[in-house]
């Protein structure tokens, strides 16, 4: 067991790693765009292709997760690399936008059809273990987390170089190709299969949608949702309006913000992996406090770690002509409140994880509504970051993010007053655990 969920864990950073690696080589690209023969690309257009990646995993991510109760969640989630890799052999040949929007859609159904899926086994295999869940979930999303920003920090490596490299350019796309074909293997030969999935699929009952739809329209399932989306929605005006206006010419309407434009992508991938670094340690803090504090106290927390995020970038953009002490100062209270806010993710994660140990056997379809919650704020984020940077840059896209915390605290207070009605009910029998 501990083997297969090491094997899924590594298989979900690298697949994280080129999905993360495709888009922030895009961005860059789209920068480029003119160089290749490709057409001008601005802030909206950005938001809109940002938003068909979601769209793709919001529609497909409940389907993938009902396959993986059927089919086993162990088959379902290869799917998701030969999905992408087939979406970055075509996005290294063209510069059609038409073409790329398909490959977009592509890429949404790669992690549409892996994250429930993984989910799903990770759930299966941390049932009735509270410390293990907890520590499993912590190692997910710090194996997405870590993905992302390696892959983002790799992306500006690879693709304009680092000193007299030149970089790979647009074949970065033809490298990453290989990567996902590395994740394919990793979760073929390293994850074995539960024996409840062998044969045919996880579920022993038929299909049927009138009883999925019942599940999935939980009260308890509910009770999550807008705190969830509101979260991601913050964070997905960060993970690509925000390095857009970094690496995009620098305008001379927003003079007065110094993280307007005209920055380096080897420096922005540098910055990146400084975030990575403290998110990462800040997971494996909270990741092991899952008995010792309330899900939505561990929430409540992180969204208060991120509006200090806020709050400090806020002053770090407008310090140009300020003493370097006084812009560390304001680095620092950047640094600790992303440490703070990274537990936010894994307690969600957790608090999915023990709804789902009311129906044992739909694991993949409850657990992929993390992804579909994940969409809906990150299609929302993507959108609503693309207009407001227009208007007022990145300070407009740190003011919505602060409104966007804000939101986020309201519902919460409603689910902490029904939170005990989450924990795994002791009528629940146990789901089968063993791995040969």
């Amino acid at each position: 067991m501990e083997r297969s969920l090491w094997a899924v864990l590594l298989g979900t950073f690298t697949l994280r790693f080129s999905t993360a690696l495709t888009g922030t080589t895009l961005i860059y690209y789209w920068a480029d765009f003119p160089k290749f023969g490709g057409p001008r690309v601005d802030p909206a257009e950005v938001g809109v292709f940002v938003a068909l990646f979601f769209a793709a995993e919001l529609v497909l991510s409940t389907p993938f997760g009902i396959l993986s109760d059927r089919w086993g969640h162990h088959r379902v989630m290869q799917f998701g690399p030969i999905f992408g890799a087939v979406a970055v052999l075509i996005t290294w040949q063209t510069t059609n936008l038409v073409l790329i929007g398909g490959t977009r859609l592509l890429e949404g159904a790669s992690t549409a059809a892996s994250v429930p899926s993984i989910l799903g086994f990770i759930a299966l295999v941390t049932a009735r273990d509270e410390s293990l869940r907890g520590r499993a979930s912590a190692r997910f999303e710090g194996a997405t987390l870590a993905g992302i920003g390696a892959g983002a920090v790799a992306a500006g490596i690879l693709y304009s170089g680092v000193g007299a490299w030149d970089g790979f350019g647009r074949d970065t796309f033809l490298l990453n190709a290989v990567l996902y074909g590395v994740s394919f293997l990793i979760y073929r030969l390293g994850v074995t299969d539960p024996r409840a999935e062998r044969g045919g699929g996880a579920a022993p009952h038929a299909f049927d949608f009138g009883r999925y739809r019942q599940v999935l329209a939980s009260s308890h399932v509910w009770l999550l949702a807008p705190t969830w989306i509101a979260i991601n929605a913050a964070l997905g005006l960060w993970t690509t309006q925000s390095i857009f206006q970094l690496v995009r010419e620098r305008d001379p309407r927003f003079h007065d913000q110094l993280l307007m434009g005209g920055f380096d992508p080897a420096l922005v991938s540098a910055g990146l992996a400084a975030g990575l670094i403290v998110f990462f340690v800040g997971l494996v803090f909270w990741g092991d406090r899952f008995k010792l504090y309330r899900r939505t106290t561990i929430i409540f927390v992180g969204i208060a770690g991120g509006a200090a995020v806020v709050v400090g970038a806020l002053l770090v953009n407008h310090s140009e002509g300020l003493p370097i002490v006084i812009r560390a100062i304001f680095a620092v209270v950047v640094i600790g409140g992303l440490f703070v806010l990274s537990g936010a993710t894994p307690a969600a994660l957790g608090l999915l994880a023990d709804v789902s140990e009311r129906h044992p056997h739909d694991r993949g379809a409850i657990m992929g509504l993390y992804s579909v919650f994940l969409a809906v704020g990150q299609i929302g984020g993507s959108l609503i970051g693309g207009q407001v940077a227009r208007i007022r840059g990145i300070d407009a896209i740190l003011i919505l993010t602060l409104v966007l915390l804000a939101i986020a605290l309201i519902p919460l207070w409603r689910l902490r007053a029904f939170e005990h009605e989450l924990s795994p009910s002791p009528d629940v029998p146990p789901a089968e655990l063993e791995i040969a």
